[in-house]
């Protein structure tokens, strides 16, 4: 069976030198992937002195010193930890052993630049105080809710009240329920994911868990609210560092939807680093609808993990909006295990100063008709600013029958914006329907001259199509409340650019 693989890599500067100044520069590169097995660094246990001083003596000195100083900061907690999460802890902790930090030469992060998390002084955020304010936070969610604090689940903030019976959501430190932990410890460590899923495993504070029984349909969605308290600035380069993690266990004929919304409180000075996972978990002919906010600080640093595993008949939507940090990467890995599987990933990233917005996704399909549709779009509206994307659909031998499509629109409105994309499309089955597309470019000047010829002045027309380019993306989202609240941020962020205009 012949193996396809095409990989084109297209890089867009506007400011590129060699490029006349009324044509983009366009590259297109094609390579070949060769698919190599992944080993292991196989160790003993860390009371084996000559094998922990041989692995230790090939480990990077930083990552372990994060690893020590997240490790010191939760052996503090009187309570013994449950099973599945010291399970994590352990794991994450032996393959922390031999992960170096990440540089521009690993080809995950060769566009991502990780340096300045490096450089600062990184400290793990303290259980949250027992009163805060929480400022430039809206509190009328009406849904199912969960705060999350630092890391850290706050009852006081959060509302689970009028759940379906054998519904659970908390943390896995409060689950009474034998069957439930059980079933979490099945699918605790058992995907490798890079550095910064380890560190979250070696720093989560408590494993939270969201579990709905087979045959359960939730009419609302749960609210996760993630806060930013703990902070530092740019003066003293301290960097607290949080890690919440959360499991999504959906069973048989289950169905939930889930809202995600990291905010940074009052101020885009305000330095820290959120280091999530996000593990979902569909049984056959489950649903979940996967709305993903985040509009942290300018200044922050946000890295965010999610895996899915799909059985047979499932579906997970994903509909994502990305406006904040200094540096934010959402690492999307979904792994279909079973047939008439449906999977569809819609993100919209907005970099409106010298941000760096980057999704790195990963689909693999392995059984007959599964079904892929993922749509990314970015606007890069600074001349500092950046996107970057890069997607992977793998269809695996027998993966026939298989309808996978992918594509990537890019808006650059500064013209020394830039952005770097890799769609890639790797095919061993032999009867699928695959496709995937790639564009860049500034608004189109017949766009511009279709609503000047109808009286529509340029600045007006120019403000329709760029609002017009992300709500393909935001009028997705299934909830009516969490659109108008996306809508109505983004106007907001859209406005100074539209002024320079």
């Amino acid at each position: 069976m012949a193996v396809s693989a095409f990989t084109p890599i297209y890089h867009f500067n506007p400011s590129e030198p060699s490029t006349p100044a009324s044509l983009p520069t366009f590259f297109l590169k094609p390579t070949r992937v060769k698919a190599t097995k992944p080993h292991r660094i196989a160790t003993k246990q860390p009371h084996v002195t000559s094998s922990t001083t041989l692995v230790a003596a090939l480990s990077d000195p930083f990552v372990l010193q994060i690893a020590e100083t997240l490790e010191d900061s939760l052996s503090s907690t009187s309570s013994p930890s449950p099973p599945p999460l010291q399970k994590l802890r352990d794991t994450s902790s032996e393959s922390l052993l031999s992960t170096p930090w990440p540089s521009r030469k690993d080809e995950p992060f060769r566009f991502t630049d990780t340096s300045l998390i490096r450089q600062s002084d990184i400290t793990p955020t303290s259980h949250p105080p027992q009163s805060f304010t929480l400022l430039g936070v809206s509190e009328d969610t009406h849904f199912p809710n969960l705060a999350i604090v630092d890391g850290y689940v706050v009852d006081s903030l959060s509302n689970v009240s009028g759940l379906p019976d054998g519904v659970f959501v908390g943390g896995l430190s409060s689950l009474n329920s034998e069957v439930v932990m059980n079933r979490v410890s099945e699918f605790v460590s058992n995907f490798e994911g890079d550095l910064f899923w380890s560190i979250n495993g070696v720093g989560a504070p408590d494993l939270i868990v969201v579990y709905v029984p087979e045959g359960c349909r939730l009419e609302n969605p749960l609210h996760l609210r993630y806060f930013s308290v703990e902070v530092g600035n740019q003066e003293s380069n301290k960097l607290p560092v949080s890690n919440p993690r959360v499991l999504v266990l959906v069973e048989k004929g289950g169905e939930i939807g889930v809202i995600e919304e990291y905010v940074g409180g009052d101020g885009n000075a305000n330095c820290y680093w959120t280091n999530s996972v996000m593990e979902i978990v569909l049984g056959d002919g489950a649903k979940v609808s996967h709305s993903y906010i985040q509009s942290q600080s300018l200044s922050a640093f946000h890295i965010k993990w999610t895996w899915v595993r799909q059985e047979s008949t499932s579906t997970y939507e994903l509909v994502e909006v990305s406006t904040g940090g200094k540096l934010s990467r959402h690492n999307v890995h979904v792994q279909q295990t079973g047939p008439d599987t449906v999977t569809e990933l819609s993100t919209f990233h907005f970099s409106g100063s010298d941000q760096t917005q980057d999704l790195h996704s990963r689909i693999v399909l392995d059984h007959p008709r599964g079904v892929s549709r993922q749509l990314h779009k970015c606007i890069v509206a600074h001349s500092l600013g950046e996107a970057i994307f890069d997607g992977n659909v793998q269809v695996n031998r027998h993966a026939q029958q298989t309808d996978a499509g992918q594509l990537t629109r890019s808006l650059l409105l500064e013209p020394r914006a830039s952005v770097n994309v890799k769609p890639n499309l790797q095919i061993i089955a032999d009867d699928v329907k695959c496709s995937h597309g790639a564009a860049i470019s500034d608004l189109e000047e017949s766009q511009l001259f279709y609503f000047q010829a109808r009286g529509v002045d340029i600045q007006t027309a120019r403000k329709a199509l760029i609002f017009s380019f992300g709500a393909e993306v935001i009028e997705r989202f299934p909830n009516t409340s969490t659109r108008k609240n996306v809508e109505s941020h983004l106007q907001k962020l859209l406005a100074p650019t539209l002024r320079s205009q």
